[in-house]
């Protein structure tokens, strides 16, 4: 068996390891974060945050057809797109390596030694093999991100490239290029990240047409390839819809023809114009603009996969983010412009003042018969004397916390202006340290636990002892720094023996990587981990710990002349290290029988009555809902607002449609009131003298309706509307309430809260569009759909409604009531313990053997502190066996063994106790108790380690609460033995 036929076998054999690990390890539904949005939007092609990713949604809802009729099943098999597509990525990262490998050997074609094959296969199984246990990939793999395939496309293409060089008919190496350029088409409709892969394959086709390249030409090249990119990222992607957008302008406005002549008019002219060029340079036999034409149109071949956002936006999905239906919201889309622009070249310091606002481009929208401008983008200008070149400490949240880690980093002081070494420090010590480094030790040296922060394991750390907590993270992978040794040996070899494509191999490395990093700026927090970005890098380097193969080879066979078996024990040596990876890292990256994240989401929705309203906060607790109605039907009749997306007139207008069963929303404030650019984007406080008190809503928002002259505010750049008090009240009719059936009966004891008037008062500085239009449901729903709001919405919201609202699980419903106390949430017993008993799901959630990350096991707390919750409020009702029920519920379907204790339940030891199951509350409070203890020794006698000191505080809470639940039992000895050991580490911290 020859060489060709072993390596295509090989390639084959490590793909289907990749395949069946993956497949066994896949999530059976929809992750947290943006998963469930896309699998929603794939399963009906719909329209997802911007800016998209069509293609992968148009294979997504073709794995979806696998499920047939069993709606359950869709996000599995979405969830397999990819696993196929990380599959394949090995199966290319093989022959990629071995291609690479079999240059450096340079055996004779077809004669082959046995010692040069067993080492250039074995190069290319430890390479692949390494990248597919690898942490990163490994996460993305299982899950139904676009990530996957963005990798996929990756490979692809680079291997194309390498393929194309071995070919010597430049009628068919024109193929191949054509070929990558319309997969390079394509990967847009996925993600961006492949375009960067561009520089790397021009380098290659340099060193193929020039045996001797000069600086000068390397320089050319790359020059050229990065003149591809722009032309590509900026130029086709949103220039060729924004010349688009001017034509519409032009044709409609100015000429007075229908909406589309301008896009058609365009369209015609922009393929008209490639027709010909093709047809000249057939005609005049010029073969480089001909080659450039023809990728250049298969490159627009691919990304007319793009149409399906504007076909399917027509369509009114319910999932319709941005509503990109006319060509000017769709260039805005693809822009991105919601989520607003990071300075790169030039920009501010987060110290800096804003000095004015200028008015810049008008932002259409479709009128009758022509466009209207409907506002006006904003120039922000910043005090010069903070301003820089290359900005990186730019941001600044509301809270203060980036502005925190910026002078933690620098040693600056607050207000103090940076300077730019300041700038470079923290460019080296948080954007490529912290956010990139820091990951790719995780990947190649270890990583030290799953949580949040967590640093990377080297050697010192790897034999470190632990506390148990830490000891057994599952999330805890080390490997003693070998693949990292492997890829180092690797580098120095490939640069001995191949310096050419070691450049190659070091520009994809540093693309996908550092440069990356670069470009993307970063603030100094992000939501969660974002080491999935960069595994295009990580790929890279495994390339390079499969040259160890051929390093060790080499070096073995200077001591004996056996090449066979120098060969073998140089692949075995190193075969060792993927199998670590594998060992070490099953555990925290399988996800079989994983389903809370969708459960949770039920849960939020079963907490609601009928046909609700339902506000939430952020993408876990928006995306998974989302799955939850559009894949699986379940509670459609509850219609869900997120809060961010509530700021803007395309969302509000689609929240007056029907969805389902939810009727549309009962506004009663007008479309126009709501335009972006118009007077209520944003409506500051400014007191008016005359107004003594709260201000009826109803009737402010009748003057909100009217325009009424006497609220207006004018700006440098605009005009906005004014609140003239700083509190607002809705009067409350009860007597409407007995025909909805809503109050609480006499005998319950919410029933002493009601009242006749909701006031609340403004907690910022005035209110967002999406508190008025909050507000407008509350005056215009009349009571007659409930209103609810989860943990993250009612603290996201500028004014406080937390007196007036009631919790009936995991929402908070508003009520005609008014709570008297300052902390806690007044609570429906009947309707939670219900909803918490009967309701609620908790599929898989105390089997021990399923691996909960930490987002997964902080949305165990919600539910824990819901728990808690109810059974103090049956306590405090005198209704204790129900409250012991709720306890032994929770604990139930949330065990220690699967989801460890936290402090929700160290403070159901007091609960324990007060309901009678003493020797529950013993077994939580020793356990627990126990590993604060071990964690604060680590820490305090052992030095501990960055994520041990983030949870000093929290152990010490631990250990503070069982001494107060003890005490207030009445269980002074156990009080003073947890106090003993409180106080030993207390004063320590």
């Amino acid at each position: 068996m020859g060489y060709q036929r072993i390596n295509i076998i090989g390639g084959w054999i490590a793909f289907l390891i990749s395949l069946v690990v993956y497949s066994i390890t896949v999530e059976p539904t929809a992750s947290f974060w943006d998963c469930g949005e896309f699998i929603a939007t794939a399963y009906k092609l719909e329209v997802p945050h911007p800016p998209g990713a069509p293609f992968f949604l148009l294979i997504g809802r073709l794995f979806s057809m696998i499920a047939g009729d069993d709606v359950t099943q869709i996000a599995y098999w979405v969830n397999m797109l990819s696993v196929l597509s990380s599959a394949f990525t090995i199966l290319f990262l093989f022959w990629t390596i071995t291609h690479l490998a079999k240059r450096i050997l340079k055996p004779k074609k077809g004669e082959e030694t046995t010692g040069e094959l067993i080492a250039i296969i074995g190069s290319g199984a430890v390479g692949a093999l390494a990248f597919t246990f690898s942490d990163s990939f490994w996460f993305s793999a299982v899950e139904a991100e676009v990530y996957a395939m963005s990798s996929f496309f990756t490979a692809f293409v680079f291997w194309a490239i390498l393929k194309w060089e071995t070919l010597e008919d430049e009628s068919l190496r024109t193929r191949w290029l054509l070929l990558i350029a319309y997969m390079m088409g394509l990967s847009i409709g996925v993600h961006l990240l492949n375009l960067v892969t561009i520089p790397a394959m021009a380098l290659i086709v340099y060193f193929n047409y020039n045996d001797s390249p000069t600086k000068k030409g390397i320089i050319t090249t790359l020059v050229i390839a990065g003149a591809v990119i722009l032309i590509v990222m900026i130029g086709v992607i949103p220039g060729l819809a924004s010349v688009a957008g001017g034509f519409e302008i032009f044709f409609v406005n100015n000429i007075g023809l229908p909406f589309g002549s301008g896009v058609i008019v365009f369209g015609l002219l922009f393929v008209g114009s490639l027709v010909y060029g093709i047809f000249y340079s057939i005609k005049k036999q010029k073969l480089i603009l001909n080659t450039v034409l023809l990728g250049f149109t298969f490159i627009m071949i691919g990304y007319t996969s793009y149409a399906i956002v504007l076909i399917r936006s027509n369509y009114d999905t319910p999932i319709d983010e941005n509503n990109p239906e006319d060509i000017m919201t769709y260039v805005s889309y693809l822009k991105r412009e919601q989520y607003g622009n990071r300075p790169l070249f030039k920009g501010q310091y987060y110290t800096a003042e804003l000095t004015d606002q200028k008015k810049g481009d008008p932002i259409y929208m479709k009128g009758e018969s022509k466009y209207e401008i409907k506002d006006y983008k904003v120039d922000y200008i910043y005090d010069p004397k903070h301003t820089t070149i290359f900005p990186r400490m730019y941001s600044k949240s509301p809270d203060g916390n980036h502005q925190r880690i910026y002078q933690q980093i620098t040693g600056l002081k607050p207000g103090q202006k940076p300077s730019f070494a300041d700038n470079i420090q923290y460019l080296f010590v948080r954007q490529l340290g912290h956010m990139y480094y820091r990951y790719f030790m995780w990947n190649f040296s270890g990583r030290a636990s799953d949580i949040q922060d967590a640093d990377w394991v080297g050697l010192n750390d790897a034999f470190k002892k632990l506390p148990p907590e830490l000891a057994n993270n599952a999330g805890r992978n080390v490997y003693y720094m070998l693949p990292l040794l492997l890829g180092i040996i690797g580098i120095l070899f490939q640069y001995k023996f191949d310096p050419k494509y070691f450049a190659v191999t070091v520009l994809l490395f540093f693309l996908t990587g550092i440069a990356l990093v670069v470009y993307l700026n970063a603030p100094p927090v992000e939501p969660r981990e974002r080491d999935y970005i960069y595994a295009g890098s990580y790929y890279a380097f495994a390339i390079w710990i499969g040259f160890a193969v051929l390093a060790l080879y080499k070096g073995i066979g200077q001591l004996t002349k056996e090449k066979k078996l120098s060969a073998a024990i140089a692949a075995i040596l190193c075969m060792g290290v993927p199998v670590l990876m594998a060992s070490e890292n099953w555990d925290d990256h399988d996800r079989s029988n994983r389903y809370f994240s969708i459960e949770a989401a039920k849960n939020y929705l079963d907490s609601c009555a009928p046909n609700a309203i339902l506000f939430t906060g952020g993408d876990n607790d928006t995306f998974p809902l989302w799955y939850a109605q559009e894949v699986e039907g379940h509670r459609t009749d509850v219609r869900v607002i997120v809060l961010s997306y509530f700021n803007t007139d395309w969302y509000i207008e689609q929240m007056t449609r029907q969805a389902y069963q939810s009727e549309a929303l009962p506004f009663g404030l007008s479309l126009e009131n709501y335009q972006q650019g118009g007077l209520n984007d944003y409506l500051p406080v400014i007191e008016d003298q005359n107004i003594k008190g709260a201000i009826n809503a109803k009737l402010y928002l009748n003057l909100i309706k009217r325009e009424h002259p006497g609220l207006r505010v004018p700006t440098a750049v605009s005009a906005y509307n004014r609140v003239p008090a700083k509190s607002m009240f809705v009067n409350v009719d009860q007597s409407q309430f007995s025909e909805l059936n809503i109050l609480p009966t006499e005998t319950d004891e919410l029933s002493q809260h009601l009242t006749d008037k909701l006031v609340w008062r403004i907690t910022g500085s005035g209110l967002e569009k999406k508190d008025l239009a909050i507000i407008d449901l509350i005056v215009n729903t009349e009571w007659k759909r409930p209103i609810y709001f989860n943990t993250t919405s009612i603290n996201s919201i500028n004014f406080d409604l937390r007196q007036h609202v009631v919790q009936e699980g995991l929402t908070y419903r508003l009520m005609p009531i008014k709570n008297p106390g300052g902390g806690g949430y007044l609570i429906n017993n009947e309707v939670m313990y219900d909803n918490l008993m009967n309701n609620f799901h908790w599929k898989e959630l105390n089997n021990p053997s399923v691996y909960y990350s930490e987002d997964y096991r902080s949305f165990c707390t919600n539910h824990r502190s819901a728990f808690n919750a109810l059974a103090q409020s049956l306590i405090n009702a005198g209704e204790i066996e129900k409250a012991k029920n709720v306890l032994l519920k929770c604990l139930e379907v949330m065990p220690d063994a699967s989801i460890p204790y936290d402090i929700f339940n160290v403070q159901q030891i007091s609960l324990l106790l007060e309901v009678g199951e003493r020797d529950l509350a013993l077994d939580i409070a020793e356990k627990a108790g126990t590993r604060a203890e071990e964690w604060l020794g680590f820490v305090l006698d052992e030095g501990g380690s960055t994520a041990g000191r983030n949870g000093l505080q929290q152990r010490l809470l631990t250990l503070n609460e069982i001494v107060r639940a003890f005490r207030a039992a009445g269980e002074t000895e156990l009080a003073a033995q947890y106090e003993q050991v409180f106080r030993q580490y207390y004063g320590r911290s």
